[in-house]
């Protein structure tokens, strides 16, 4: 009888369990799975907690329903694999707004990720300079090209479609900045087309027009009681052994696959598996790899990330807008970067008590320092400048809660996509039996750290000499 594959799997976010499920359901009968999870939580960026008696996320609140080709996106794919598919929700208000001059406009439709794709239709909060988006006889970009978003945008539309458009719309999704982030990591329909049209309107036109959707489909979605069960029933149906609280410091090739040295400096345990999934962010992957492929570790530890806050405020009847919430420019001068009205866009949310749960977001790439506060400064802070925004006195809270995540979110330099295909080549070429996974490598969202978790073990699979179902 063939010896059973024993796999380890290095990261307990979703990624991670996301590729012990899949490796579950596509590796022999009888594969031994481990999870090994430094913190004491699973589900990385998900985590669903309670507030004044109630269900509320403390991190990622919602996924997309599509995949940039129209189809079911992966998250769907996977709730519906565990059972979840009827427990989707969706926004009951799905109109934003921008905080802009002192008051709250609504966000302009037709564009993308904040670039316009009808000029008029964005004049009331950003001025256009059409001027600049001249067809020069050629495409925008190389066919290999990749820029900064903020780059291509100022030279064709001018500085406030940036600053008050795009620059809220990314700093929302990454906290970061349009100036630095690459445009076909986190915009990569409108860089596919950008490589055939020759001006920018043309290009956010095409990009629109390829992304097919049914007239009012969804966009987003959530899962009615937390996106905490989705992390639970991936947990339960991987049926893989799950290690909390225990850090991999070391990864050793070995002659039939690799050892792990898990655990604290001064009693390690080492542990023997045939193949091994690193579902960890970028920079604690590369000091793993450092010693093992050196120019994988190089292409993937230069990838920086930005800290933030989430500052969850229980209201009593407060007097809000009937908007899902709203995003901040920078040049506003405010701590917040975005708001969520929770109990006015989700339905499911809402509380026969009367409360209300608001949500801001705090923190961009390069003002860390502004994260340096006690929990009660943040919340207090947060609660003086929603009522700023929304123009009323809001009452005290009457529950709080601040969620730091450190480190949280990916800043995609232009040129990334490349790096990180670099990286896999060579780390296949060298330990086909190693994958990499995760929100560093190919994106942020949901569907897209769980697609990025099962290709991952799809990679395993092969390599250990392909599917046993």
């Amino acid at each position: 009888m063939a010896a059973r594959w024993r796999v380890a799997v290095v990261g307990g976010g979703i990624a991670g369990l996301a590729a012990a499920l899949r490796l579950r359901d596509r590796a022999p009968e009888g594969t031994e799975i481990t999870v090994y999870e430094q913190s004491a939580a699973l589900g990385g960026k998900l985590r669903t907690g309670e507030l004044a008696g109630g269900p509320v996320e403390f991190g990622a609140e919602s996924f997309l329903m599509r995949d940039p080709a129209g189809r079911e996106s992966a998250a769907v794919a996977l709730a519906r694999r565990l059972g979840l598919a009827g427990r989707i929700v969706h926004p009951t208000v799905g109109q934003a707004a921008l905080a802009v001059d002192g008051g709250l406009r609504p966000i302009p439709g037709g564009t993308l990720v904040g670039v316009p794709g009808d000029l008029e239709k964005v004049a009331a909060v950003a001025r256009p300079t059409p001027e600049g988006d001249r067809d020069g006889g050629r495409p925008l970009l190389g066919p290999d090209e990749d820029v900064s978003v903020g780059a291509l945008v100022r030279a064709r539309f001018g500085d406030e479609v940036v600053d008050r458009l795009v620059e809220p719309m990314l700093g929302g999704v990454y906290a970061g900045r349009a100036d630095d982030l690459s445009l076909a990591t986190t915009m990569p329909a409108l860089a596919r087309a950008a490589r055939v049209e020759h001006t920018l309107l043309g290009a956010v036109r095409a990009a629109q027009a390829a992304a097919p959707r049914a007239p009012g489909a969804p966009v987003f979605g959530t899962l009615d009681g937390g996106l905490g069960t989705l992390v639970e029933a991936a947990v339960t149906a991987s049926g893989a052994a799950i290690r909390r609280q225990a850090a991999v410091r070391e990864l050793t090739p070995t002659g039939g696959g690799w050892r792990l040295t898990v655990g604290p400096t001064r009693d390690p345990e080492h542990v023997d598996v045939d193949a091994v999934v690193l579902a960890v962010p970028a920079r604690p992957a590369a000091r793993l790899l450092a010693e093992i492929v050196p120019q994988a570790s190089k292409e993937i530890g230069g990838l920086d990330y930005a800290s933030v806050a989430l500052v969850t405020l229980a209201l009593p009847e407060p007097a809000l807008p009937q908007l899902s919430g709203f995003l901040v420019p920078g040049a506003e001068g405010l701590l917040i970067k975005a708001s969520t009205f929770f109990t006015t866009k989700w339905g499911h949310l809402r509380r026969p008590d009367g409360l209300a749960l608001v949500r801001a977001s705090v923190g961009r790439y390069g003002e860390e320092s502004q994260l340096q506060r006690p929990d009660e400064d943040l919340a207090a802070t947060v609660h003086r400048e929603l009522s700023a925004v929304l123009d009323v006195p809001l009452p005290a809270p009457v529950d709080g809660h601040v969620q730091r995540w450190g480190g949280a979110l990916p800043q995609y330099t232009p040129g990334h996509l490349d790096r990180v295909a670099a990286a896999r080549t060579v780390l296949r070429a060298a330990h086909p039996t190693l994958a990499l996974a995760g929100a560093g490598y190919d994106g942020v969202g949901i569907p897209v750290c769980v697609r990025s978790g099962e290709t991952a073990a799809e990679e395993i699979i092969t390599a250990l000499g392909g599917s046993g179902r």
